[in-house]
C-alpha cells in the first residue's frame, strides 16, 4: 500500500512540477499584441499602430554604415506615411520567437523585403499592465541586385 500511495506522489506530485504553467502562454499571447501592431504599421504604413506596438521613451539603435545609431520613437513614427509601401504585396514580415521572464520580455522578427531583409530584437516590458516595446534594435543585409 506504502508503495501505490509512494507512486501515486510521484506521479501527480512531482509530476505537477514539470508541467508547463497556463500563465506563460497567457502571457506570450499578451506580449505578441505590441509585436502584431508593429507588424501592421509597418504594412500598412499607419503610424497608430506603431504608437501602440512601442512606449512613448522608446528608442531604436542600429549599425549605419558602420557607425552606431540610435533614433527616438518620434522620428520613426514620423516615417510613416499612412500608406503602405509600394512593394507591400512582396513584404514577408514574422515573429520568429518571445521569449518572457515575469514583467520582461524579448521578442526576434524577421522583415524580408524585395532588396532588404531586417532582422528585429524587440525588448518589451510589461508597464502598468500593458507590454510594450521598449527598445528595437535591429540590423539591415541587404540582398543582392537580381540582374
Amino acid at each position: 500500500m506504502k508503495r501505490v500511495h509512494f507512486l501515486l506522489f510521484l506521479f501527480f506530485g512531482v509530476g505537477f512540477l514539470f508541467l508547463p504553467s497556463q500563465a506563460q502562454p497567457a502571457e506570450e499571447a499578451a506580449v505578441r499584441i505590441p509585436l502584431e501592431n508593429y507588424i501592421k504599421g509597418q504594412a500598412t504604413g499607419d503610424p497608430e499602430y506603431i504608437r501602440k506596438a512601442f512606449h512613448p521613451d522608446a528608442r531604436l539603435f542600429f549599425n549605419r554604415q558602420g557607425k552606431f545609431s540610435q533614433l527616438p520613437l518620434a522620428e520613426f513614427v514620423s516615417r510613416f506615411t499612412g500608406k503602405p509601401a509600394e512593394d507591400e504585396a512582396k513584404r514577408i514580415r514574422r515573429i520568429d520567437s518571445v521569449n518572457v521572464s515575469g514583467d520582461a520580455a524579448i521578442a526576434k522578427l524577421t522583415l524580408d523585403y524585395p532588396t532588404v531583409t531586417f532582422t528585429d530584437y524587440m525588448s518589451l516590458l510589461k508597464i502598468d499592465g500593458e507590454w510594450k516595446i521598449v527598445n528595437k534594435t535591429f540590423h539591415a543585409e541587404p540582398k543582392p541586385d537580381k540582374k
